[in-house]
């Protein structure tokens, strides 16, 4: 069993990444492998929106996010953590979770974790919590904090206490080996007068 964490924070080691650390412990605890991924330093270029990988299988950009994608396709869970730049996820997560398109991640778990400094927590959790639903992955809890000082969060037992469960969780969701039923297949469309 293997918890990718996915810190998509541009700083090192801030708030996100020290939650999605506690919670990684709470997944070895349960006896997972678990891994640690940062975009901090990485090249992860936007979706270009060209649509070819629906039909190979593979993007075309080459730079950090083959790594991520190919970590991702090997896990049973996945971590999203994201602080949150003026009300919204980084933009780093926003590119990730755009290029994710190529992956079938069906039946993995996905769990979040979002720091803020006063507004805008919400959104981002919503979003990341339907991006793991249209991709029929299977939500586990979510961890929301309040913090602006770097590793402010270190001081929160309730905040750390979460993440660690939230760790936890995910291991022991994964273990009941849920699949959704192969003949729905994922729907990433609305319907309306594109879709005759």
């Amino acid at each position: 069993m293997k918890i990718l964490g996915l810190s998509c924070s541009p700083r090192k080691s801030g708030n996100t990444t020290i939650l999605l650390e506690e919670a990684l412990s709470g997944a070895q605890q349960e006896g997972a492998e678990t891994e640690l991924f940062s975009v901090s330093g990485k090249s992860i270029q936007p979706c270009d929106g060209c649509w070819s990988c629906i039909g190979t299988g593979d993007c075309h950009i080459k730079d950090d996010m083959q790594p991520l994608l190919l970590k991702m396709t090997e896990a049973d869970g996945i971590i999203f953590g994201t602080p949150v730049y003026v009300y919204s996820m980084t933009g780093q997560a926003k590119i990730i979770m755009d290029r994710m398109i190529v992956l079938n991640l069906a039946n993995k778990v996905g769990g979040v974790v979002v720091v803020a400094g006063s507004l805008g927590i919400i959104d981002p959790v919503k979003d990341l919590y339907f991006n793991m639903v249209i991709r029929k992955m299977l939500p586990a809890n979510l961890v929301a904090v309040y913090a602006n000082d770097k590793g402010e969060v270190r001081k929160m037992e309730r905040g750390m206490k979460a993440a660690y469960n939230l760790g936890r969780e995910m291991v022991q969701i994964a273990a009941k080996g849920f699949e959704y039923p192969a003949e729905f297949p994922r729907n990433f469309y609305a319907f309306g007068t594109h879709t005759r």
